[in-house]
């Protein structure tokens, strides 16, 4: 197997207390359920062939996107997502818990994450992973776990930077990161994220609303003036 320098040797261990629910940058990120999957299926079918191949390890198909959408199992797993203010799902998240053993459930959660090309460089995939450490130590998650292409260097500097031990083996590149035990400050802190999110959504949802009303009203006005005789003289 071989190695990517000091990442391959070094221990890994817990990540520090994660700050972002007081981050003056702070981005709303919505947790996802069933009723979603027409968004996240639109979502998937947005990316590039060169993004899916990132994504998926391969230059996934519409066929292909739509089954993983079928059998992502919402209640096992978490899947986030940040909106725009079209309501548009521009970056989403996939934490896929490992199923439960004989011995007790899993105390490990896959990781995997996208982004629309229009919204890249604002930091979206890194706040994804910080909300899914969140997320995953408030339920008794230890371990953080990344199958990346190794040449998916944008998702590797984000486990490498939270401290990952970053393990590569040719073409395919692995990534551990270990989770220390939740503590009241993370509860709070996804909680709070929780709630300010909802109401962010709610809000574009309303404001979208108005602006569909606005748009009906104009084109009314437009179809009546359209309409209007001239002015004889």
């Amino acid at each position: 197997m071989d190695s990517t320098g000091p990442d391959a040797t070094a221990h890994p261990k817990p990540s520090p207390e994660p700050t972002s629910f007081i981050n003056w940058a702070w981005v709303p990120i919505r947790s996802l359920a069933a009723r979603h999957r027409p968004r996240i299926a639109a979502h998937l079918h947005d990316l590039s062939e060169r993004d899916r191949y990132l994504r998926f390890g391969y230059p996934a198909t519409d066929d292909q996107i739509a089954k993983y959408v079928d059998t992502i199992d919402f209640d096992r797993d978490e899947v986030f997502g940040i909106f725009n203010r079209r309501l548009e799902l521009i970056a989403m998240a996939h934490l896929a818990n490992a199923p439960s053993t004989p011995s007790g459930p899993s105390t490990m959660a896959e990781f995997g994450v996208s982004v629309l090309s229009k919204a890249r460089n604002r930091g979206y995939g890194a706040r994804l992973f910080e909300h899914a450490m969140l997320h995953a130590r408030n339920r008794r998650v230890d371990t953080l776990y990344i199958h990346a292409l190794s040449e998916n260097s944008a998702m590797l500097k984000i486990a490498r930077k939270a401290g990952a031990l970053v393990v590569r083996e040719g073409a395919e590149t692995e990534a551990r990161l270990k989770l220390p035990p939740e503590t009241l400050v993370t509860r709070f802190g996804e909680l709070m994220e929780h709630q300010a999110a909802e109401i962010d959504y709610r809000l574009k949802v309303q404001a979208h609303r108005v602006n569909e009303i606005l748009a009906a009203i104009a084109e009314v006005k437009t179809h009546i003036n359209g309409n209007v005789p001239a002015a004889i003289e």
